[in-house]
């Protein structure tokens, strides 16, 4: 397959000083010229003016493909109407469900916020980006590997950022790899910065720095949040764009259900604490090794959970306090829901909605005290699984005038529709393969699948596309001779592939998140739709290598007769043939 050749980023450029965080709701006064790639004699004038920004587009027509609507949500695992959770209130989301292609089991390849998406947004694992934690920069760190967006850029798409994306900080250079990525300066809202401080209202009237935190946004900084900020810039982009010629890859970032659970406090009346139920396991499994427990730190050190005082690493929340932490991950659910809602509906205003494809999904998943943890840092289900869909106009759904309104905005506090999706997939897929997915999905060039040793290669894929799933009638399956086309090509038993690193055989206070130079374990771990299975091997810091002679714990669960993955039947014994699979699986 014939792809673009692509030069290395010299690492002066790289280390340039960084640019504004754009952390306003208006863009500062500047002007910027972006060529973009000449093999569409596109170039792109940004004037990015206090008013706003106003775009002159040199092209004579629009490129060929779909726009993109790219929407990822920080934490989010499927608890939603469209994946048969009873509880949740989440009627525009599931709206945009009964139009997609729903994939029930999606999952994350590390779940951790900054490698999870430095993942899926370049198409390549964490053993490839090298990135375990949130302290290096992939292009200088590993190699400098193409992004999604930057390949859409390329290819005559006006790239945007909104909101969290790219993991913010050293993780993406400072500037959310802008202007590699994106055609113009990622936006960030400007009460970001106020996330952790003391803006929860505690019944003492004094302000405290809470997990669980219902507010009254009129008394939040700048009478606002963050998710909220994000849906109006994202809007006022959707505005802009239904004017210009050129086609449009938005990503839209929501922080929330993202801890501290803090959201308008009027979503509390859609969850009464009566109706909220523990989780179905609660306790920390008798056979679960100690290296796969992670003791959820961060809650830990948000004064409402530190003033229960709860005993280290085991110690049980109180069960009134895990009522009020699911009951307001729910409510956050459904704040967020709001905020989708407001966005799909403005895609509806400005015509776009039958020339734009939708991709919902989230970085990865959060345990609401299954196994007696609250935190993602696992390879549970529960931490790795995600919601994830396509809209594609004409393809998921018929082909729709400009006139028809594909996603009228539904109040959560009015209605719970429950809509069906319109296809639901039961295969099992990664995060890892959305950058081919998306590439074939608009039409484009799929980048060809990674060779084994990729760090020298710009522009390459470690995930197959999903697009052969959408009809199953299409599927292909591999035979010894392999596929004659690698992006198209997949196994018989779809497999998907997880990681989380820890420091040590027993929790510790830096086991959620421990720094690249404290991993000396990884737990490498393949989900297939029967089983999940797990081992955690010695792992050398220095040159980024697994010792797979060094087994320090193994896990094995059986999805039909443990869906919570509650009972370790793990034995190296009589389980050696998965973890040979294991080893071809990551050779391969």
């Amino acid at each position: 397959m014939k792809t673009r050749s692509q030069k290395w980023v010299p690492l002066s450029i790289l280390s340039h000083t960084r640019t504004s965080n754009i952390s306003s709701s208006r863009w500062m006064p500047t002007a910027i010229n972006i060529a973009l790639n000449s093999t569409h004699g596109l170039g792109l004038c940004l004037c990015l003016l206090a008013a706003g920004c106003v775009l002159a587009v040199e092209a004579a027509g629009r490129p060929d493909g779909m726009n993109v609507l790219f929407i990822v949500v920080d934490d989010l695992r499927p608890v939603l109407g469209c994946y048969g959770d009873k509880l949740v209130k989440s009627p525009n989301i599931d709206q945009l469900a009964s139009q997609s292609i729903v994939f029930n089991n999606a999952y994350a390849q590390q779940a951790v916020c900054a490698p999870s998406r430095v993942s899926f947004l370049t198409g390549r694992r964490p053993d490839t980006t090298r990135l375990y934690d949130f302290y290096s920069y992939w292009r200088v760190h590993a190699g400098n590997y193409s992004t999604m967006p930057q390949y859409f850029k390329e290819n005559g798409y006006m790239t945007m950022s909104v909101g969290k994306v790219f993991h913010p900080g050293v993780s993406s250079n400072y500037h959310d790899d802008y202007p590699y990525s994106w055609s113009i300066p990622p936006f960030h809202p400007s009460t970001e910065k106020y996330e952790n401080d003391k803006t929860c209202r505690g019944k003492d009237g004094r302000l405290y720095a809470n997990l669980v935190c219902p507010v009254d946004v009129t008394e939040m900084p700048g009478g606002t949040l963050p998710d909220i900020q994000t849906t109006e810039e994202a809007i006022r982009l959707l505005n802009v764009m239904k004017t210009q010629k050129q086609k449009f890859f938005l990503a839209v970032g929501y922080h929330k259900p993202h801890i501290p659970l803090r959201y308008p406090q009027e979503f509390l009346k859609l969850y009464p604490l009566e109706n909220i139920t523990l989780a179905p396991d609660p306790w920390v499994p008798k056979k679960l090794p100690s290296v796969a427990y992670n003791p959820w730190m961060d809650i830990r050190q948000r004064d409402d959970v530190k003033a229960l005082n709860v005993s280290f690493p085991y110690g049980p929340l109180p069960d009134d306090f895990q009522r009020q932490i699911r009951q307001s991950y729910y409510a956050a659910v459904s704040y967020l829901d709001m905020q989708v809602g407001r966005l799909l509906n403005a895609l509806d205003d400005v015509g776009l909605s039958s020339s734009t494809m939708v991709v919902f999904t989230a970085d990865h998943g959060w345990s609401l005290g299954e196994h007696g943890e609250w935190a993602k840092y696992s390879n549970f289900d529960v931490a790795t699984r995600v919601p994830l869909m396509f809209y594609v106009p004409g393809m998921t759904s018929a082909a729709a005038s400009q006139q028809r309104r594909i996603f009228p905005y539904l109040d959560p506090f009015s209605r719970n529709l429950g809509l069906v999706p319109q296809g639901q997939s039961k295969k099992v897929v990664e995060l890892v393969s959305l950058f081919s997915t998306l590439a074939e999905l608009a039409g484009l060039q799929v980048p060809p699948a990674c060779p084994k040793t990729s760090f020298h290669v710009a522009l390459c894929t470690e995930g197959a596309s999903m697009v052969h799933y959408f009809n199953s009638s299409e599927e292909k399956v591999e035979t010894e001779d392999g596929c004659e086309d690698n992006n198209r090509c997949h196994t018989e038993e779809p497999v998907a592939f997880s990681q989380y690193p820890r420091p040590s055989d027993t929790p510790q206070w830096n086991s959620d998140k421990p720094k690249l130079k404290d991993i000396r374990i990884m737990g490498y771990s393949m989900r297939t739709i029967d089983y999940r299975y797990t081992v955690w091997v010695q792992f050398n810091p220095n040159n980024f290598s697994a010792d797979f002679e060094d087994v320090h714990a193994g896990e094995l669960y059986v999805v039909e007769t443990d869906p919570n993955q509650d009972y370790n039947i793990y034995n190296n014994t009589l389980h050696g043939h998965l973890f040979k699979k294991l080893l071809g699986f990551l050779k391969h």
